[in-house]
């Protein structure tokens, strides 16, 4: 009787055997499943049904997403405008928060930001040529200050022409635990547009094959990296490696010292972009990178 029960409740009224789908698979299982995932995975996911739906929803899921020192990083977020949008820092859920971080984060009077690289939950960082000591940089026999939509400053530094090549730059930050690259965004060329189409000048492009141009990289616990290369490639924006650090601690800030450097004075160089300096999660390359020569 008890058998003959239990089959019934498994039956449809046609008299077919039910079958369970994705849509009855418990909340806490759909959980379980999205924490093997990446923040777009979850968002994809979440279209799938209510379980899923709600699974994508909770705390914990987009927790184990966020890096462990998220808190330091919402500091970093501007209260009033925080404010504005909705909420304040503790009425956000984990979601909110990895949605915050996620879009570009500015500090020191817009000349950085930060953000969460969306798939894996790792910081990027930039830093415009405005945050960087570049010799001559105030003189305009040598450099410009061009508006341009093709960096996310809105702003490049142009070398017209100069003997002494130098550009220096800090970081002083606490980043997740990792191992992490750092890039210099360079274009040889002017570039600029014309009838709607893009068009490069490589008219004031010099120097630059006669050195190859030096790469360093310094941390305050020790890590070292030395590299170099020749500019030869105009027309294009393009991220040159300059070295990998290794972060151990989230909780412990790291400072930086970078810089790029071509000082042979027997020969005057020009016609380059400078952009800004990228740091990345090792391995996430979102343009064309050249791996300078150790």
């Amino acid at each position: 009787m008890g058998a003959g029960a239990s089959d019934l409740a498994g039956m449809e009224p046609c008299g077919k055997v039910a079958r369970a789908g994705l849509g009855d698979l418990p909340e806490l299982c759909a959980a379980e499943v999205l924490l093997r995932l990446d923040a777009l995975d979850i968002c994809r996911l979440a279209r799938l049904n209510r379980a899923f739906r709600g699974a994508a929803a909770a705390d914990f899921v987009w927790e184990a997403k966020l890096p462990g020192n998220y808190g330091h990083l919402l500091s970093f977020v501007d209260d009033a405008k925080e404010g504005e949008r909705g909420g304040s820092r503790s009425e956000m859920g984990k979601k909110d928060i990895f949605a915050r971080l996620a879009k570009p984060v500015p500090f020191d009077d817009g000349k950085r930001e930060f953000w969460l690289q969306k798939s894996k939950g790792g910081i990027c960082m930039a830093l415009s040529s405005k945050a960087l000591v570049i010799t001559g940089i105030d003189d305009r026999r040598y450099w410009v200050n061009v508006p341009t939509t093709e960096s996310r400053f809105q702003s490049i530094a142009y070398l017209q022409q100069i003997w002494w090549f130098e550009v220096v730059g800090e970081v002083d930050f606490c980043f997740p635990a990792g191992t992490y690259s750092l890039y210099f965004r360079l274009h040889l060329g002017k570039s600029s547009t014309r009838f709607g189409r893009r068009i490069c000048s490589s008219e004031q492009i010099h120097g630059w094959d006669k050195k190859p141009v030096r790469f360093q990289l310094s941390t305050s616990d020790g890590q070292h990296a030395v590299s170099q290369c020749y500019l030869d490639e105009p027309g294009s924006w393009i991220l040159y490696h300059v070295g990998d650090f290794v972060a151990s601690s989230s909780e412990q800030a790291i400072k930086l010292k970078f810089s790029l450097a071509q000082i042979d004075c027997t020969h005057t160089k020009g016609g380059l972009c400078v952009d800004s300096v990228l740091i990345y999660p090792k391995g996430f390359e979102p343009e064309r990178v050249i791996m300078a020569q150790k």
